[in-house]
């Protein structure tokens, strides 16, 4: 019984993908101290967001993705059964009324601590982007991700909001303890551009990886007539533009690193070094394994090189910390 009990755990922890889910929560709590309270630090201001609030805004965002995935495996139990049937979990482990019911109570309890930070920061922005989220997710879910390139992009500019939201939610509590001297700073348009780099960078990365995930996951979307990028375009074409993302990918961060990152081109300066082996060079490597890639685990060690990419970018914070 116990066994059994423990396989069922875990069982529910692949479904929410924990690691996924662990990866949201320290991007959060990255944004938030490594980023945004350094900028607030130099500019004499202190750091601004109470400990409760961060946790709440942590919570909602890790509860309302976790919805996310159990109602995106609800959806795809049969494409699932092609492209991984050793990992299909719902109608398994736990049916799918089950998984619409814990998709449902996580998503809402996400919401109502989003919604709580909102009403405490008095921002109506920020109460409907968490109300916005799960219902894209939903739509995503059921019918978004079978549409050519829109299912693609909806997953891409969910995971470039995260650091948006520490941003908007740092500047809400600015406006409203200083109000009248914060006009006469740069103090919210410094915010808004570091965490709208990290944004960035998160978007387009994402949107990489997703269609690297349609190219490993194309059987089964072919077989229930998905209209993915893989299956309308053909293999060839869609690396064909992947590889022009990562282009301008790369073509982005050589403009910040020559015009806008303040710091000199020395290989001897850790932001030069950092971005050079940890963000360019696998960007450089994931388009070799590309257009090696044949077979669907192939592409698979292609979405692992692009996620580690995601996280040396997100760990680039360090540098802010180390004043660049």
């Amino acid at each position: 019984m116990r066994f059994e009990i423990l396989e069922f755990f875990k069982d529910i922890m692949r479904l929410v993908r924990w690691s996924n889910l662990l990866f949201l929560a320290a991007l959060v709590w990255v944004m938030e101290k490594w980023v945004a309270t350094p900028i607030l630090v130099k500019a004499a201001f202190g750091e601004q967001l109470p400990g409760y609030m961060l946790l709440l805004i942590i919570l909602a965002t890790v509860l309302i993705a976790a919805g996310g995935y159990v109602i995106n495996d609800y959806f795809d139990v049969k494409i699932d059964r092609i492209n991984r049937p050793d990992e299909v979990i719902v109608t398994r482990s736990i049916s799918k009324p089950a998984a619409m019911r814990l998709s449902m109570i996580l998503s809402g309890i996400g919401i109502a601590c989003g919604i709580a930070v909102a009403v405490v920061l008095k921002s109506l922005t920020i109460g409907i982007l968490f109300v916005l989220i799960p219902g894209l997710l939903w739509f995503y879910s059921s019918s978004y991700k079978r549409l050519f390139m829109i299912g693609n992009l909806i997953i891409a500019l969910l995971a470039g909001v995260t650091p948006i939201v520490v941003a908007m939610t740092n500047v809400a509590v600015l406006q409203l303890r200083y109000e009248t001297i914060l006009p006469y700073t740069t103090l919210v348009h410094d915010i808004y551009a570091w965490l709208g780099g990290f944004a960035l960078f998160a978007f387009l990365l994402t949107w990489i990886r997703e269609i690297i995930k349609d190219m490993q996951d194309q059987m089964g979307d072919r077989e229930l007539e998905c209209h993915s990028m893989p299956v309308v375009w053909g293999e060839q074409w869609t690396k064909v533009f992947v590889t022009g993302l990562i282009v301008i990918t790369l073509a982005i961060i050589g403009h910040l690193w020559w015009h806008i990152l303040p710091f000199p081109t020395a290989w001897t300066n850790l932001s030069t070094r950092y971005i050079a082996l940890g963000i360019v060079t696998p960007l450089l490597c994931t388009i070799w394994l590309l257009w090696s890639a044949k077979i669907p685990s192939d592409y698979k060690v292609c979405q692992q090189v692009v996620k580690f990419t995601m996280l040396i970018g997100m760990l680039y914070s360090i540098c802010i910390v180390r004043g660049f």
